[in-house]
């Protein structure tokens, strides 16, 4: 039997060191300890296994907030049938092999064919493996930056942006920017090169970015600065979620 002053020590302790995972379960390990015989050091071990799996869990949790994505869509709910990409493309996303090197990766391809919902899946993949990702739409981040050049805090911003392993930059390609506006993309571009990892979705082939922009040397410079060390997954051209429209009728 353990006396119930311990227990109360345990408990004390437990929430004096704020070890949350250890205070809601040491009982029903103590019990199991006792019944099924584990050594002292055994049962050490399985509290603070718990104590590791929970921080882990609100971690990712956490990271997941801090990630700003709209929606969830993971990448096991992606279809494959539907699309152009392949099982072994998908995979490579989901272990986040690109980040450790600091490889960018680029999704090209028609409005409806996956670009978010790969780009989202990815972030929560990786937010669970302890990675900083942020999830952010073109033309949302362009108002940013322009903004808070306006206010005087755009340093402290782009340093804010350049601290994320994974900076998503979803729909470029559907509003056309300023020069202002794609000098300062260029900058938050620039600022991860070969430092981290970028992920961008664009309904544009390279060749035609220069219509986004009103500088084509200035598009020729950020398609060179994203291109560099990345990987192009092409999706299609055309919607699966149309074609699912269409066949459901």
């Amino acid at each position: 039997m353990t006396d119930t002053q311990d227990l109360i020590l345990i408990d004390q302790g437990a929430m004096e060191l704020r070890l949350p995972g250890i205070r809601a379960h040491y009982v029903e390990y103590l019990e199991a300890a006792r019944r099924e015989n584990w050594s002292h050091a055994h049962l050490l071990a399985e509290l603070l296994s718990v104590e590791i799996s929970l921080r882990d869990t609100r971690r990712s949790a956490r990271l997941l907030a801090e990630a700003k994505v709209p929606r969830t869509k993971l990448l096991a709910q992606f279809d494959l049938g539907s699309s152009a990409m392949s099982q072994d493309t998908l995979a490579w996303l989901a272990r986040g092999d690109f980040v450790a090197s600091a490889t960018s990766v680029v999704l090209i391809g028609g409005p409806g064919t996956g670009k978010t919902h790969l780009l989202i899946g990815t972030l929560i993949a990786l937010a669970g493996l302890s990675r900083r990702v942020r999830y952010v739409n073109a033309s949302a981040l362009v108002n940013e930056l322009a903004e808070a050049e306006d206010e005087r805090r755009l340093s402290r911003l782009l340093e804010r942006y350049a601290r994320y392993d994974v900076l998503a930059i979803d729909e470029l390609g559907y509003l056309h920017l300023d020069r202002r506006g794609a000098e300062l993309l260029f900058q938050v571009i620039t600022d991860r090169e070969e430092s981290s990892s970028l992920m961008v979705a664009t309904n544009l082939p390279f060749g035609e970015w220069a219509s986004i922009f009103t500088d084509a040397r200035l598009a020729a410079a950020v398609v060179d600065r994203i291109t560099y060390r990345s990987k192009i997954i092409e999706t299609g051209i055309e919607s699966y979620r149309l074609r699912s429209a269409t066949n459901a009728t």
